[in-house]
């Protein structure tokens, strides 16, 4: 375990404890995948030893809304990086969302973006099958894709500060498992070295279009058409709930590109914000 994850909700839940005099509080210290007890006193929580919080830490804590902070050997540290960019993990009330400069990079409303995810790989993923999955963020539709029992996945992300993100994400972990590989690099280029026919899968979360415009493209789209076998299956999310909704020109323009190389069965799959098709 790296450490102990602390956000709004559960250290106000610490708070609540300790004004009510309790000499303990439940709460989850991994992002909502376990709970367990942990001391509270006057002064504060104490995870560990090394790892002891003060009411004024817990303060800080809760004002920072959308922000989670990783407790270990003594230290507390928002989970962020500010290298490029400002890329975060951001808390809900189930798996972590990825935060790009504000940017939300997950459906999160109404569901959880872990939930969100498995509902992408199931519109495409079959047991047994080989699975691509390009742009793949945190790792969510990769890991669904093998609880899914996909006997193989292959999982591209461009930037390293989501791929230090995902390391410290503990919904992340699984993609240890055996049957998945993590790779670091462009999905538009990394596409064209692979065989034709490779692949039963394969889901695309690509970055908003003003940010990777070629992920979009006919050529990009004529790769996953040829990495694919016969009537292999793609999810491809788009974004954008209102533009979904409305049937613009832009959801319009990815259908029609990928009708032009040859995909078929294309659809629009409105609660998942994407579309689907078969090769």
């Amino acid at each position: 375990m790296l450490g102990y994850y602390l956000h709004t909700k559960n250290a106000q839940q610490a708070l609540d404890a300790i004004g009510k005099g309790l000499s303990s509080v439940r709460i989850s210290t991994d992002l909502n995948l376990t709970e367990q007890d942990f001391i509270v006193t006057d002064q504060g929580l104490i995870l560990d030893e090394d790892n002891q919080l003060s009411i004024a830490d817990l303060k800080k804590i809760v004002k920072k809304t959308q922000r989670i902070y990783l407790c270990s050997d003594g230290d507390m540290e928002p989970v962020e990086d500010r290298s490029v960019g400002y890329y975060k993990l951001a808390p809900t009330d189930g798996a972590p969302l990825l935060e790009i400069s504000g940017v939300k990079m997950h459906i999160s409303k109404g569901t959880d973006p872990f939930t969100s995810a498995s509902g992408m790989a199931k519109q495409a993923v079959r047991s047994g099958d080989n699975v691509l999955d390009c742009c793949s963020g945190l790792g969510y539709a990769a890991i669904a894709a093998h609880r899914l029992g996909a006997k193989k996945v292959l999982t591209i992300e461009l930037s390293e500060s989501v791929m230090g993100l995902r390391a410290l994400n503990p919904w992340s972990r699984d993609l240890n498992n055996e049957g998945i590989e993590q790779r670091q690099g462009s999905s538009f280029e990394l596409i064209t070295t692979m065989p034709s026919m490779s692949f039963d899968a394969v889901i695309h979360d690509p970055p908003r279009f003003s940010l990777a415009g070629e992920l979009y493209s006919e050529e990009f789209y004529s790769e996953i058409y040829r990495v694919l076998r016969q009537d292999g299956r793609l999810f491809h999310y788009t974004g954008n709930p209102h533009i979904m909704k409305k049937g613009s020109g832009f959801v319009d323009g990815v259908i029609r590109r990928l009708k032009a190389v040859g995909f078929k069965n294309v659809q629009k799959v409105d609660h998942l914000m994407g579309v689907s098709a078969q090769k």
